[in-house]
């Protein structure tokens, strides 16, 4: 896509998009046709009716009418008004009603479709994609369907209906007045779409501005620690103030061309008001007009004047909601590259057995793993080291199939993880993160998030392995304290406590260790040991780690170099062999590898 196509605004793929989910409230629509067809009218209506009294009134106090013929047709006159002052209070309050609930419905929709999507999308996905950016797409184009039916149902309906009826209506009582009224109503809305088309570009810039304003300031305040401890809120404050700037010269930009609307409606306007006004009264000067049918033509030619200044208000705000959507619908088109096969099937680990059999993959043109082959039995407890960047935990992701492989297939008990769902995949694994990311929720429901059907004696078991239950004791709201966003009011260690909580309870065939005591004291950590020693038996378990000590019992290290295996066996005999482990031991001494 070209950069000025960037800046065009796709109206036919955003309303497909909008209809497809707009067309299950059909009938909704239909009955805010109906009900804005009567209000409609019922403007019209007052206006005949201000004509024939005026014209009566004419005809009384020219005595042509008598006084009881006189209060008889005011009566009648009275009667019409108030019948239809109640039909549109009735209507009307019908109008927000089902307005309301038709548009909270659309809306709870888009929210679910798009979060649905956007979350379903691959790891690779989220990696090259801001959090606040999404965040604000999601919010702004959701809010946007609102100003979008607003506009189909205050603005466009109401000027379509009144056209219809104004114009047909002074058709009947003077041509002339007719065209004036259709004429202005053409150029006032050719004009204004003019304008309309010529701040798409400024509107999505705007947009693609604000976008990254408030990705900033996610990104701050996601990392408001790090800026702390290195005192840097002055050169913060100095990047976002530019940012702002930036902000506020493309919004002037967009804004900018709200004064050619005025202008120009304006002069458009007085224009066809001396023309309205002209015409008729050489008419009534001449004799071929009555006063009732001036006043008639006048407030008609008002009534059409501000559903076209509605129109074009709302308009701005179509123009608006179509750039919104544009931002948000771009993700509608993102397609996940990490799809399920056809008739994908539940994955169920039985045994746990893993290979890694020919594989080839690599994140760019590079590659990272050939013919890369590993087989771990059910059971078995395998410890990747080496290096940064040889790729320990590229094996993690693969097996969690966050990426596809390039070529070969991973096998766990035998079957190729791309013939199960993607999401049964995952929940059949358990893991300990190196990074344990928790939401901003009591420390009790993250760590039942891996097993909701988890019962509290269970859940307090899980706290106990993992020496946290001890910790939580001393805290006043105990396991029901917020551990705030990312659980930033917990320690690294505290942290790590409920992850390795939530692995215990997840009760996995399945377990990945990644780095999992890093954040943990040393008497903590060698309580730990002990009991993830026990959590490893009877589970086919994959642990990464850096320091050396955490992987002396297990049954198999395999050491890494640059995707390729160097070397494979357990503690006692790896140490014992020249060899590249031997060197990361002598290196550490029980430290960390740099």
């Amino acid at each position: 896509m070209s950069k000025d196509d960037k800046k065009k605004i796709n109206f036919k793929d955003n309303l497909k998009v909008f209809y497809n989910l707009a067309k299950n409230y059909k009938s909704s629509f239909i009955l805010l046709i109906f009900i804005a067809t009567i209000l409609e009218v019922s403007r019209v209506v007052d206006k005949y009716l201000l004509l024939y009294v005026i014209d009566y009134s004419t005809e009384f106090t020219a005595g042509t009418l008598i006084i009881g013929s006189f209060v008889y047709l005011l009566i009648w006159i009275a009667g019409i008004y108030l019948s239809f002052a109640l039909i549109k209070t009735i209507a009307t309050w019908f109008k927000v009603h089902v307005l309301v609930v038709m548009e909270t419905k659309i809306m709870m929709d888009m929210k679910v479709k798009f979060f649905n999507h956007i979350i379903s999308l691959s790891h690779k996905f989220h990696t090259s994609h801001k959090t606040g950016s999404l965040i604000s797409s999601l919010i702004r184009g959701v809010k946007s369907t609102e100003r979008l039916i607003d506009f189909f149902i205050w603005n466009l309906l109401p000027l379509v209906l009144q056209l219809l009826f104004v114009v047909g209506s002074l058709i009947y009582f003077d041509l002339t007045s007719a065209f004036v009224i259709l004429v202005t109503a053409i150029v006032f809305l050719t004009y204004s779409m003019i304008v309309l088309n010529k701040q798409q570009g400024p509107n999505l810039e705007a947009n693609e501005a604000e976008d990254i304003e408030k990705a900033n300031i996610s990104d701050v305040l996601t990392n408001i620690e790090t800026i702390k401890y290195f005192g840097k809120e002055n050169k913060i404050k100095g990047i976002f103030r530019k940012l702002v700037d930036y902000t506020r010269v493309k919004q002037s930009d967009h804004w900018s061309f709200f004064k050619w609307f005025d202008g120009g409606h304006a002069l458009i306007l007085g224009i066809s008001t001396f023309f309205i006004f002209y015409f008729p009264l050489l008419k009534m000067m001449e004799g071929e007009m009555t006063v009732g049918t001036l006043v008639f033509i006048y407030t008609m030619y008002g009534n059409i004047i501000f559903p076209l200044y509605n129109f074009v208000h709302g308009v701005k705000g179509f123009y608006m909601s179509m750039a919104d959507f544009q931002e948000l619908f771009k993700y509608d088109k993102i397609k996940n590259d990490i799809v399920n096969v056809d008739h994908a099937k539940k994955c169920k680990v039985q045994k746990g057995s893993i290979e890694f059999k020919n594989v080839d993959f690599g994140y760019t043109k590079k590659t990272l793993f050939k013919n890369f082959n590993l087989k771990i039995k059910a059971g078995e407890s395998i410890a990747f080291v080496g290096h940064s960047g040889c790729g320990k935990t590229t094996i993690i992701k693969l097996l969690y199939r966050l990426y596809d492989l390039d070529n070969g297939e991973i096998l766990i008990d035998g079957k190729n993880i791309n013939s199960f769902e993607q999401e049964s995949l995952r929940s059949e694994l358990s893991i300990v993160p190196q990074e344990a990311i928790l939401f901003d929720d009591t420390i009790y429901n993250n760590i039942a998030f891996t097993n909701s059907k988890a019962k509290k004696e269970d859940v307090e078991q899980a706290m106990k392995f993992a020496q946290l239950f001890k910790i939580i004791k001393n805290f006043p709201e105990k396991d029901k304290t917020i551990v705030g966003e990312r659980g930033i009011k917990l320690s690294g260690g505290e942290k790590q406590r409920v992850s390795i909580a939530r692995a215990v309870l997840a009760d996995k065939k399945i377990l990945i260790l990644d780095e999992a005591t890093s954040a943990l004291d040393s008497e903590t950590e060698s309580e730990i040991q002990k009991d993830l020693n026990k959590l490893l038996e009877g589970r086919t378990s994959i642990i990464i780690a850096h320091r050396l000590s955490t992987i002396m019992n297990a049954d198999r290290i395999i050491v890494m170099d640059k995707g390729n295996i160097v070397q494979v066996g357990n503690h006692k005999n790896l140490i014992k062999k020249k060899g590249q482990y031997k060197k990361l031991w002598n290196l550490q001494k029980g430290g960390y590898i740099k």
